[in-house]
């Protein structure tokens, strides 16, 4: 699937329209989804993720979403966040999110907690792994299925773990926990176009991660149990752009934690 231009509205399911901020980069892909939910006939919107404090891009949010019922965060991260305060002083919308720290007018999400707004039900998952305060909801709508992935499932390629808050064990348990979302569950991701099937998707993430943690392994077995971050990389990321070895550094810092813990 295609991405939209910048700061055009596109319907993708029944109740799920995303609008792309237009902030691309290594780790952003196209630019940051901003989604927007309402049930067909709904007065009412809730936004999730509104990206960086960019005006032009809030204000093409508030515009389509009409009255905002509230705004809701995956996680801490500036391209999701920087922009929510804003848009709830505009829309007189309260900010909810795991992390209470983020919110304003109302107390923070908790897992297994069911929303009801726009006239959807939105049950929200607590996905620790990308960031400890990652969220994912699962939206079932009539006869569709759908769960925003925030960061913790992409579009396209991989997601970063970076410790401290990254971690690598909770993340594989937060794609576990996906991968047992019903069959042609639809991604909705923070980042990169939508995907039609989350179990697949989930079942690929983990296939990929077991794959870099053998490949990991192996080049320990080579370079010794005391090698650095940087060093694994050159070996088991040699075939990758080195402009996004920083960023698999971060991995790699979290897969030699996770291999640690589990000697």
């Amino acid at each position: 699937m295609t991405h939209p231009a910048y700061g055009v509205v596109r319907p993708v399911t029944a109740f799920a329209s995303v609008l792309l901020e237009d902030n691309p980069g290594t780790m952003t892909l196209d630019g940051t989804n901003t989604w927007l939910l309402r049930a067909p006939g709904s007065a009412e919107c809730v936004v999730v993720d509104p990206g960086y404090e960019d005006e032009p891009h809030l204000r093409r949010v508030l515009e389509a979403a009409g009255q905002v019922a509230a705004i809701l965060i995956t996680h801490h991260h500036d391209d999701h966040v920087q922009g929510a305060p804003w848009l709830a002083r505009a829309a007189n919308a309260p900010i909810r999110a795991f992390d209470p720290a983020l919110c304003a007018g109302e107390g923070p999400l908790r897992d297994g907690e069911v929303l009801t707004l726009a006239g959807l039900d939105l049950e929200v998952r607590h996905t620790p792994g990308h960031t400890a305060d990652s969220i994912c909801l699962a939206i079932a709508y009539e006869n569709q299925t759908a769960v925003l992935t925030g960061d913790t499932v992409l579009g396209r390629g991989t997601t970063v773990i970076a410790p401290p808050d990254g971690h690598l064990g909770q993340y594989l348990d937060s794609l576990r926990l996906l991968a047992g979302s019903p069959p042609g569950t639809v991604v909705l991701p923070g980042h990169g176009p939508d995907l039609p099937d989350l179990p697949t998707t989930a079942a690929m993430y983990l296939a990929h991660r077991e794959q870099r943690l053998d490949q990991i392994r192996a080049a320990l077995t080579h370079l010794g149990p005391d090698a650095t971050a940087r060093q694994v990389v050159e070996v088991v990321y040699a075939d990758v752009d080195q402009s996004l070895w920083e960023a698999a550094e971060w991995s790699v810092h979290a897969q030699l934690a996770y291999l640690r813990e589990s000697a």
